[in-house]
């Protein structure tokens, strides 16, 4: 009697087995791989390269006696920043305290100073980064040169190289206005444009 339910134990294992597997829903596969990289290269748009990060304390070396340049030429020394000049044409910008993001109300001072230096292309440039007299002379050079940073930056998305331009710090040190008040610091918290013939 043993022998007769073992066919039908086999065939009611083997149904179970076969309802179960088709009747279970199937998961879609997911394909974990990225698309295929494209067969042509995405065009590439020029624009400024990112500035490091500014540093924390303040350079070792006094900024007025090495100005730091954007990109250097290999092989060529900082220029020295009694050779660049004031042009009337080239305004200061202002920040706000404790600041050193481009305000609205100063685009169109760096607006005008980039046409200015587009149409004067053998012109090199030189940023000064200045602020007022509160905070320590480490904190405020480095605010300066991010001001510096900053206007260069705002220069080099309208068009101007960034090989013509050199930036430097001089903090607190060389203020406008000496008076202890907002309207004497406001305009101590400057970038300063210089420039000369190459």
């Amino acid at each position: 009697m043993a022998k007769p339910l073992r066919p039908a134990v086999l065939l009611l294992s083997g149904l179970t087995l076969v309802l179960f597997l088709s009747g279970c829903p199937k998961r879609p596969m997911t394909n974990i791989a990225s698309a295929p990289p494209p067969t042509t290269p995405a065009p590439t748009v020029p624009g400024p390269a990112a500035p490091p990060p500014a540093a924390a304390t303040a350079p070792s070396a006094p900024p007025s006696i090495a100005p730091r340049p954007a990109t250097p030429a290999p092989g060529t020394p900082p220029p020295k920043a009694s050779e660049y000049t004031a042009s009337e044409s080239l305004k200061d910008i202002h920040f706000d305290f404790d600041r050193y993001d481009i305000r609205p109300s100063e685009m169109k001072t760096l607006d005008a100073n980039a046409a200015w230096l587009k149409a004067h292309g053998n012109s090199l440039v030189l940023i000064e980064g200045h602020c007022d007299e509160r905070g320590t002379a480490e904190y405020n050079l480095a605010l300066g040169e991010r001001r510096a940073k900053a206007t260069m930056n705002y220069l080099v998305s309208r068009g101007i190289q960034a090989s013509r331009i050199t930036i430097t710090s001089f903090g607190k040190e060389r203020p406008l206005c000496v008076q202890h008040s907002e309207t004497c610091w406001a305009k101590n918290r400057r970038a300063h444009v210089l420039v000369k013939d190459r």
